[in-house]
């Protein structure tokens, strides 16, 4: 498997890159376009881009990537776009995790790589709804699999940007199958659940994780149209609530709902989980948290 894979694994890396530039590259533009309201005077956000490197045990090179951070920006108040590629042993903690989930081998071989890309937006109006988009391979000598989706978290919701965001994603899942799209949204609205709060961090999307049907290529395509539906399915809502005037109040409720998002990720996110306990840059890892959240 390990030489049959290795075309597969870098042509998986290569797409995550290209989704990864397309992104920014759409974002920066959003930016560009002048928005009123208290951001109004900003300068046009930009990402900055940081290399991010994952260490062995022995302080050997085990791969990395790129942090592409925006601060500030008159639409984002902050937004990651990750990517990275890592690879090398896994510790007995995650070689238990992966043996529970069913990947064989690992007690013999814990030997793992891992590419992805992993996004999630907090906006500045609170109208606008804050999102999450990943999409990734793992491969061990034994198993592979893709996982992936991405979640509409509205603070304010609109019914309208709800059905929007989820019609795109269904459009986009329609070609492999009309089952797929209903289950990968069930998977999604069970996977970004607060059982502490008792109640869902947004508003649902798409999520699947461990999917190897046996046909590779079958697969890399629905994970890269899991990919594709991001940007129309997100980036319409933002220039529809982006100037939305808003109030103290409004804020208030933003900040509040950006706890529930830190607390799902620091508590039950398994990507979280994984990329802490492999040893990857926390600051890549953490990306993912608001800049600012409030707790009532």
């Amino acid at each position: 498997m390990t030489d049959m894979l290795e075309h597969e694994r870098k042509t998986a890396a290569a797409w995550f890159r290209t989704l990864r530039d397309e992104i920014v590259a759409s974002f920066e533009a959003l930016e560009d376009r002048q928005t009123s309201g208290p951001t109004a005077q900003l300068p046009a956000g930009r990402f900055e881009v940081t290399d991010t490197k994952r260490s062995a045990d022995d302080g050997s090179d085990a791969g990395g990537g790129l942090m592409s951070v925006m601060r500030g920006g008159r639409v984002f108040e902050k937004v990651g776009v990750n990517i990275s590629t890592v690879y090398g042993d896994l510790g007995p903690s995650a070689q238990k995790a992966m043996a529970a989930r069913g990947v064989p081998g690992m007690e013999s071989d814990p030997r793992f790589w891992a590419s992805g890309i992993s996004l999630v937006a907090h906006m500045q109006n609170p109208h606008a709804p804050a999102v999450h988009m990943n999409t990734r391979m793992f491969w061990t000598p034994h198993a592979w699999w893709f996982g992936g989706g991405s979640d509409l978290n509205p603070c304010i919701e609109y019914a309208q940007d709800t059905a929007h965001f989820h019609a795109t994603q269904a459009a986009h899942l329609a070609p492999h199958g009309d089952d797929l799209y209903p289950k990968l949204k069930a998977w999604a609205d069970e996977y970004f659940f607060i059982p502490h709060r008792n109640r869902a961090r947004g508003v649902g999307g798409i999520f699947m994780d461990d999917r190897n049907t046996g046909d590779w290529a079958a697969d890399f395509a629905l994970t890269q149209d899991i990919g594709r539906a991001f940007l129309p399915a997100y980036v319409p809502l933002i220039d529809q609530r982006r100037d939305t005037v808003w109030t103290d109040s409004d804020k208030d409720t933003q900040l509040v709902h950006r706890g529930l998002y830190a607390e799902y990720n620091l508590v039950y996110d398994r990507g979280t989980k994984f990329g802490l306990a492999t040893g990857h840059d926390a600051n890549a890892v953490l990306m993912s948290l608001p800049p600012m959240a409030k707790w009532i």
